[in-house]
């Protein structure tokens, strides 16, 4: 809840910061809206008021800014990805892969027995350091 608040603050002030900065005369003089001399208040104090707002808007930014960059990590510092996996309970013995075995000794070949044995290709699996499942095992 205080987080956001925090968040509907900052955009309020925000929005005030940016208002107050276009209102400001720059060089050229395109959005600032000073009064005349003559009027309630001259272009100077107009300048020094809105500089002084401009830095107060500024700093109450910051503050809120800086306030919710430390209330959200420390609500992502409470809960880590590496907790959630729960990897205390996994065996290690249980992730080495099975090794392959050895191949028998080839016997002599004769010329008739001199056709290759068909290529069959691996099937598809989602993990590649697993063995295949075969084409006629059930799927889960």
């Amino acid at each position: 809840m205080l987080f956001g608040i925090l968040l509907t603050l900052n955009i309020i002030i925000c929005l005030a910061l940016i208002a107050v900065v276009l209102l400001q005369r720059s060089e050229g003089g395109a959005l600032g809206m000073g009064g005349g001399p003559t009027g309630f208040m001259s272009a100077r104090g107009a300048g020094d008021l809105l500089t002084k707002t401009t830095w107060i808007l500024f700093s109450a930014f910051l503050i809120v800014s800086m306030t919710l960059t430390l209330l959200s990590g420390r609500t992502a510092a409470s809960s880590s990805i590496t907790d959630k996996l729960k990897i205390d309970s996994v065996d290690p013995n249980s992730l080495k892969l099975p090794t392959p075995a050895a191949p028998a000794p080839a016997a002599p070949v004769t010329p008739d027995q001199a056709v290759p044995a068909p290529i069959q290709a691996p099937l598809p699996s989602l993990n590649p350091l697993l063995p295949a499942a075969p084409a006629n095992a059930p799927q889960q």
